[in-house]
């Protein structure tokens, strides 16, 4: 038996926010903010939108696509770095309570940016040692909680919005999440950070970055990692359907697929849409791509990311949906 990707969902908040939106605000421009990141828009939830609400919309259009219901779903997991509460409850027992499921295991994995990749490590275990048959697995984001909009070097990055996936099983491994590779350095967590604030810390509880430095690391890391992943299941670029990278960053994401030898048409890109959300970023690019009608059964799709931590890892995953 070995864990499958049966369905992928996202869910777009309806505030669009534009590059000219900051122009008003900071002193930046659209010009800037495309040739330094190719983000043009991102999206914005509403205040009475919470991390969970947009995570439960994702869950039940991923349940639906899966051709299950709610109670079909026996564990829920949750990647954020944006959760509702500080510590507990868990943002992904919120969103198993919004999809009326009253009864089930739930928890929140916190690996940032890289959170969707350790979704899928996790779930792959639990699925393949039999534990679990139908898993849920969420990317949930509501940034824009914790921005500081005077910072114009991080405020312009970052978008809110969720993706999700129901994990279950085959016994064609050409239809399974094939391999995850996952990964860690908190001797770098110094880089991407958001503070607690207290009356011992007067650091506004907002996220930081010192991005020179994350993006030096991020090429370096990601290309070795993909490649490590692609010899070990004696994959060559040409196999791969659809590269689908953590969505940070134009200059990264161009950088890695040149050195790893991508074809255009092989690299999937949506942050000039939505901009960094963080854990949502993989699910949400996958599920543009399956909108448009070009994601197939069997396509293979190598995933990358790197986020706070430092975290890292990648993906070889075939698609088993509809």
């Amino acid at each position: 038996m070995y864990a499958a990707l049966k369905s992928i969902a996202s869910y777009v908040p309806a505030k669009c926010v534009s590059n000219r939106d900051f122009e008003k605000k900071l002193d930046t421009s659209d010009e800037w903010i495309v040739e330094r990141t190719g983000i043009s828009t991102r999206y914005f939830a509403l205040d009475d939108e919470d991390t969970s609400d947009l995570g439960a919309k994702a869950g039940a259009l991923a349940i639906e696509r899966a051709g299950l219901s709610p109670s079909d779903i026996d564990l829920v997991l949750v990647g954020t770095l944006s959760p509702d509460f500080l510590g507990m409850p868990s943002t992904a027992c919120l969103v198993a309570k919004k999809l009326g499921l009253s009864n089930c295991p739930a928890f929140d994995i916190s690996a940032a940016c890289t959170g969707f990749i350790y979704l899928l490590a996790t779930a792959k275990a639990f699925i393949e040692s039999k534990m679990y048959k139908n898993i849920l697995i969420i990317g949930a984001e509501k940034i824009s909680k914790i921005l500081d909009f005077d910072d114009r070097s991080t405020c312009v990055l970052f978008g809110d919005g969720a993706g999700a996936a129901v994990i279950g099983s085959t016994d064609d491994v050409k239809k399974s999440v094939l391999d995850v590779h996952i990964s860690g350095d908190g001797n770098f967590s110094s880089l991407l950070q958001t503070p607690i604030a207290s009356l011992k810390n007067e650091a506004k509880q907002c996220l930081q970055m010192r991005g020179n430095e994350v993006f030096k690391i991020a090429v370096k890391t990601l290309v070795a990692d993909v490649d490590s992943i692609m010899q070990k299941n004696n994959i060559a670029p040409k196999d791969i359907t659809y590269f689908i990278p953590h969505q940070a960053n134009l200059r990264i994401i161009n950088a890695v697929g040149e050195r790893l030898s991508f074809q255009k048409e092989q690299i999937v890109l949506s942050v000039q849409k939505y901009g960094n959300t963080s854990a949502a970023s993989i699910p949400m690019a996958m599920n543009d791509v399956y909108e448009a009608g070009n994601l197939k059964n069997g396509d293979l799709m190598l995933l990358d990311a790197i986020g706070g931590g430092l975290t890292w890892g990648s993906a070889l995953v075939y698609f088993d949906g509809k």
